[in-house]
This record gives C-alpha cells, structure tokens and sequence, in this order.
C-alpha cells in the first residue's frame, strides 16, 4: 500500500464537490457537500450510541439496509437533530440529491453536523443542490471536505492504492471532527469510497474491524455526538476478482482501509478544538487487547493530563492515576512511562515508581506539537494507541459561545 492525492475521489468513478448554500452565516465557507459514484455501489455504514440521534442517521440506516448506495449529500452548520420535522427533512435532502443526480433517493447517505434543536432550513439546499451536482468533479474532495466542516481548521483527507488479483484499487476519505469527539463506535462523519470489487457483507466486516482500532481510540473531550456517522462505498470499478472474506486480499484490502482511518484518526485528533498538540498513548505490555485499548484510551481521557501536556509538565503520576481508573487488572508496580517527541524520549516512571529525570530535557520534549505517552504494563504482550490532544484555554473561549 502507499499514500496517494486524492482524498474521496482518488478511487475510479467517483467525483465530489462542496459549495455554500446559506444555512451557515459565514458566507466565505461552503456548508453543502456532495460525493456521488459513476457506478452503483455496495455500501455499509456506523453510527453513533447516543440515544440521541440526529435525523439523518435514522433515513441513512434505512437507506442502506439493502446494502446500496450511490451518492452523499451532508450540509454543515446545523445537525437536524431533536427537531420534529428532522426526518422529513433528512428523506428530503436525499430526494432532493436523487434528483439533482439523477438516481434513486433510497441509494443516497444522507448527513448534517453544526448546532443540535435548530429547524434545518431545507430550501437552501434544494436551490444548490441542482448547482452542487452539475460541478462534482474528480478533483472535488477537499471543496466537499471543507464544506462538512464546523470548528475544524484542516481540511481532513487521505488515500492509499494497493494491488489486489494484479488490479490497483483506490480507497479515499474525508472526514470532519474537532469538538464532542468521544466515540463509542467512530465518531465524528467520515465518508470513505473505494474502486474495489466487495460485497456489503464483506465491506462491512471490514470497516467494523478497522474503526475498533482506529476512530475508537480517539477522544477530544469526552462527549460522544449524536450525529456520529462513518460510511463506505465500493463501486469494483477497479475490476479486481471480487473480494472474499478472510483471504489474503482481505487482510490487504483492510490493512490499507485500516491505514486511511489512522490517517484521518490522526488528523482529527490533533485538529482537536483549541488544541496545540497530537497525544498518542501507546499502550504495550497489556494483558489482552481490551485492557490495551482502555488504558489507551483512559490515559487520553484525562483531563489532568490533557492539561499537563499543554503546559509542557511532565507530571507522570496523571498517567499511573488514569491507568488505575481505566478498569482494567493491572499491576501498577510493573508499570513503565515514558514521554517520546521528535526532540527525544525520557524516561519517567519505571516498576511503577518515579526516576529521576532532567525537568528541562522533558519541558523540552513536551513542547513539541506530537508527543507519544508511551505506557509498558508489564502484564502481556497486547498493544493499543490511541488518539487526543492537550486541553487548552480555547477549548472553552470555542464551546463558551459555539450556538450563539
């Protein structure tokens, strides 16, 4: 596998673009994204565990029951969720897509992200969408994954190509989350396209798989969205042998899936609202893969930390305290930490006791805009990483005033 240009539109026949519509009162940020496929495509899709859901999800999940789909439509700036009229509203802009594309509704994802318990205003989108449609373009991906944005400052996308039964196949991605990013199944929206030949069942399997290790291991502040939603489709355009589950092509197909969301992941998490830095724990040593991943995952979590890290403090002992929260049956006196950044790594903690340790060596480290918390536990030979960032004063000056 390796890394290509092209985000959401890298794979054969698809093509995408984003453009302002009016739901958002900044003008100079498109608000309405678009993505659609040439070719029918198998499609699976993960949603949000919040009992609180927006519309959208409800009319995507019904729309790809049959496993099919062929285009996205998703406005920003406001999520269409709590609101009475949501679902009709959702059907609507997936009828409106249909047809502006010219294809039937039931085959579009539809979704929207931005303030909770507003009315989506749907004429907006039913003026632009006719326009949207007409400029889709392969070269369209970072117009759509600007326009799905809401407190982000990137445009997030990556894309990979590999070769499966002597073919190349493309998979791409764009994807949107900066604030309430905690998931429990993926968080954020992340829309994925692929030129492969695989059936939804498969494709499904796949993008469960991945998003385990990937999506949810990420946390920015602790609050899952209600409008979670990360979708897939595959239009075989490649024209490889169709792939099956649990063969070689398999594993190739969903370690090169699996290398597109870490990408994204990634990006998410250090695009984290107000943050100054990418934390990744690496968590080895574990007694089983669940106990890595909720170690990782409560190290991230910590607020404390988060904070410590902002500051450039290298205050281990908020490390060993998430560790012994995380639930998990871990032997704190066989606990190791480091701290790793591109100006070096220095040991902090080992047996589960601090060393001593040049405070300016690790103030230097922790200055860096990528630090690794590097966590041994001493109790396995599992591994886990996950994915967040510091906690800094404009966290709060984003969310003090985020709906008015």
């Amino acid at each position: 596998m390796k890394y290509i240009e092209g985000g959401v539109t890298a794979a054969k026949g698809f093509s995408a673009g984003g453009m302002y519509c009016g739901i958002r009162k900044n003008k100079s940020k498109p608000d309405l994204a678009m993505i659609y496929s040439s070719a029918p495509c198998a499609a699976a899709g993960m949603y949000t565990s919040n009992l609180v859901k927006g519309a959208p999800i409800l009319v995507t999940k019904r729309n790809l029951e049959n496993g099919t789909a062929r285009a996205v439509i998703c406005n920003s700036g406001n999520a269409n969720t709590c609101n009475a009229d949501g679902e009709e509203k959702a059907w609507s802009m997936c009828e409106i897509a249909g047809k502006a594309l010219h294809i039937d509704p039931h085959d579009v994802i539809v979704a929207s992200t931005g303030v909770i318990g507003q009315v989506l205003p749907i004429e907006p989108i039913a003026d632009t969408a006719p326009l949207l449609a007409a400029s889709l373009s392969g070269d369209g991906s970072s117009q759509a994954a600007r326009a799905i944005m809401t407190t982000d400052t990137v445009v997030k996308e990556a894309a990979a190509e590999l070769e499966i039964g002597g073919k190349t196949v493309r998979l791409g991605g764009i994807c949107k989350g900066s604030g309430m990013i905690h998931p429990n199944m993926c968080t954020m929206l992340c829309f994925l396209t692929t030129d492969a030949a695989v059936s939804a069942p498969v494709l499904n399997k796949a993008l469960r798989a991945v998003v385990a290790d990937t999506f949810n291991m990420v946390s920015i502040d602790g609050d899952t969205s209600t409008n979670d939603t990360i979708t897939i489709m595959a239009n075989g355009l490649a024209e490889n042998p169709e792939i099956q589950a649990d063969t070689a092509e398999y594993e190739a197909f969903q370690e090169a899936l699996r290398g597109i969301c870490t990408n994204l992941a990634r990006k998410m998490a250090k695009d984290g609202e107000g943050a100054t830095k990418l934390l990744v724990c690496k968590v080895s040593g574990a007694a089983d893969l669940d106990s890595a991943r909720k170690v990782a995952k409560s190290v991230i979590c910590s607020s404390l930390l988060k904070a410590a890290m902002f500051g450039a403090d290298a205050n281990w002992g908020r490390v060993l305290c998430a560790i012994g929260y995380a639930g998990t049956d871990t032997d704190i006196s066989k606990v190791d930490v480091s701290f790793r950044s591109a100006a070096g790594t220095i040991g902090v903690c080992r047996n589960g006791s601090g060393i001593p340790f040049s405070e300016e060596e690790a103030k230097k480290i922790l200055s860096e805009d990528e630090i690794d918390i590097l966590v041994s536990l001493g109790d396995g030979t599992s591994s886990a990483e996950a994915y967040g960032c510091d906690l800094t004063y404009e966290y709060v000056k984003i969310n003090g005033d985020y709906r008015t």
